[in-house]
């Protein structure tokens, strides 16, 4: 199949978050009529595929996940020009044609080279299915470098920013609207709180010469019982990114000195950052390899769970970055095909 035929199949094929089960079956049915170096290891709705082994080379992850986002389309996934419509046609199905496609070609790298499928990218960091992958697999652990194909239009993304979800709870008294004096109004006692939230303005910190944006929004609110009704109870999800220059812990701390003492604070999702391991041979081998740029990843990606192992990361691919997430998610075939001539070049370069 052509990298076209190959992304139009994956797109036909639905994966939202929580339903990979198909599409990882029909890519593991699809990789068994290819060489492998040894057998397909599968996790729940994940997969592992060693594609070559004892070249003496370094040992090379591609990565990336099954999952899609449910978002609307007006047809189904076709062509278009130079545009491929489809769900996950740009996050991330366009990675993993690219992971298919070498693992079909007959001239293999002389890397070490594995391929990880893997679902639930897009939910909770605790439900993301490459946590346990990286904790059961035997060699996993042991890759020189991982790269997480995350739409980047070929750009090459260090590091990642760190993110926290936090309900930040306001309490009062519930009374009749008409007598408000009798209660204590929760939304109210947000005021201050969300006047802080609005007058931060983005923290610059800089790490390997790349520069990471500390911010802190408010995303959800819920709140009240009735429309007469003095609220008892307020409660804001806060969303807070940090570089990786800084800890979860640090960050934690961070929000509890923000809400103050006058709100509860409970962490419902934490995930760690990544560092940009800039000048390690084999990320410098790929930023010169004809990547558009070096940029840092403001966004969270799982070139973290690699970085907390010691592994390097980088978050490289084809999908348009612009179009992640999207309703009528779109992808361009000549950056797919870019993205294909860069990823080979880099690994011709790194074989010795």
């Amino acid at each position: 199949m052509s990298l076209a035929e190959t992304l139009l199949w994956l797109c036909e094929i639905p994966s939202p978050i929580g339903e990979e089960a198909a599409l990882c079956a029909a890519i593991e049915e699809r990789l068994r009529g290819v060489p492998l170096a040894a057998g397909i290891r599968r996790y729940e709705n994940s997969i592992v595929v060693p594609v070559t082994r004892g070249t003496k080379g370094p040992h090379v992850a591609l990565v990336g996940h099954l999952d899609v986002v449910r978002t609307e389309h007006d047809a189904p996934p076709r062509i278009e020009g130079d545009k491929l419509y489809g769900p996950g046609a740009s996050d991330m199905k366009s990675g993993l044609c690219l992971m298919l496609d070498i693992a079909a070609r007959r001239q293999r790298p002389n890397v070490d080279l594995t391929l990880v499928f893997y679902a639930r990218e897009e939910g909770p960091y605790v439900e993301n299915e490459l946590g346990p992958v990286l904790e059961q697999d035997p060699e996993l652990r042991h890759a020189s470098i991982a790269m997480c194909l995350e739409p980047s239009d070929n750009r090459l993304h260090l590091g990642c920013a760190g993110s926290l979800h936090a309900t930040v709870r306001f309490r009062g008294r519930t009374a009749h609207s008409a007598r408000p004096w009798e209660g204590e109004n929760a939304i109210h006692k947000a005021a201050q709180f969300l006047v802080r939230l609005a007058a931060l303005v983005p923290e610059r910190s800089v790490v390997d010469g790349l520069e990471w944006r500390r911010v802190t929004s408010a995303t959800l609110a819920r709140g009240g019982r009735a429309r007469n009704v003095v609220p008892d109870t307020f409660e804001l999800n806060v969303n807070h990114r940090f570089g990786p220059d800084h800890s979860v812990a640090e960050a934690k701390d961070y929000v509890r000195r923000l809400a103050g003492a006058e709100a509860d604070v409970d962490f419902v999702d934490e995930a760690p950052p990544a560092l940009p391991f800039r000048n390690h041979p084999l990320v410098k081998a790929l930023a010169e390899s004809g990547v558009v740029s070096v940029e840092p990843k403001q966004a969270w990606t799982d070139v973290a769970r690699f970085s907390s192992l010691g592994i390097a990361a980088v978050n490289f691919g084809p999908g348009v970055n612009s179009q992640a997430h999207q309703r009528n998610e779109w992808t361009s075939l000549r950056l797919l095909e870019h993205g294909r001539d860069i990823l080979y070049r880099w690994l011709a370069a790194i074989e010795q």
